[in-house]
């Protein structure tokens, strides 16, 4: 299985070259590149990515404030001239930290250790989902404890989602790609291109319309066959 990746940079020829690694090894796929963090998280939300090579010095969002804000990003290698952002970047979680310019071989290093992270199964961050009763959301200048009980459904909000609870609702900035690493998969199924809904809350289906308490949502087309293989596995 190839690692898919997305290169995050301003510089042309530090583009240029990431490009010319990533061609040399079979095991890797560009996905895309990009001069600044909003341009990434855009891409993001459209594409499955395993592995970032991320500068830190950018237009508009540095490479350090991008992995503050997106939660639950994919393995990110951050790749600067300047080594003074090193401590921070690896309490955010980075894979590795490579000092422009770098060698082939150093960036053979890197992708070593995302295969060996790969291989090594689920990502530490998701380790305990299924066994999570509770989820971490920042909004409106608060980190917010959400019960995953009382989550009805979560709504994509384009560069946010809005979280629909028993309570009331979230809106958080986060992709709806995001929070569905966060929610445990035998409880939560998403339909929709633009919702994840509860299991455990649907009181019943009718077409392609799900009914929830308060709400009905729509199931997507290219959503229905698994889901309803998931609600009436055979």
């Amino acid at each position: 299985m190839k690692l898919k990746c997305l290169i995050v940079d301003d510089e042309p020829l530090a583009q240029r070259v990431l490009e010319k690694y990533i061609s040399e090894l079979p095991g890797l796929e560009l996905k895309g590149k990009c001069s600044d963090a909003i341009e990434a998280m855009e891409v993001l939300q459209e594409q499955e990515v395993d592995l970032i090579f991320l500068d830190i010095n950018m237009p508009r969002l540095s490479g350090i404030n991008f992995l503050k804000t997106y939660k639950n990003p994919p393995m990110v290698v951050i790749t600067t001239a300047y080594t003074e952002y090193a401590l921070e970047s690896y309490e955010l979680n980075v894979l590795d930290y490579l000092k422009k310019p770098f060698s082939f071989e150093r960036f053979l290093q890197s992708v070593q250790k995302a295969e060996e992270r790969v291989k090594g199964g689920v990502e530490p961050q998701e380790a305990d989902k299924d066994e999570r009763e509770f989820i971490f959301v920042k909004a409106n200048k608060k980190t917010i404890n959400i019960s995953l009980d009382s989550i009805l459904y979560v709504e994509a909000l384009g560069d946010y989602v809005k979280i629909f609870t028993k309570e009331g609702h979230v809106v958080t900035y986060q992709s709806l790609k995001g929070i569905e690493r966060l929610l445990p998969s035998h409880k939560f199924y998403r339909i929709h291109k633009s919702y994840i809904v509860s299991l455990s809350k649907i009181k019943s289906i009718e077409g392609n319309m799900v009914h929830m308490e308060k709400s009905t949502i729509p199931i997507g087309n290219n959503y229905k066959q698994s889901f309803f293989q998931r609600i009436h596995p055979a």
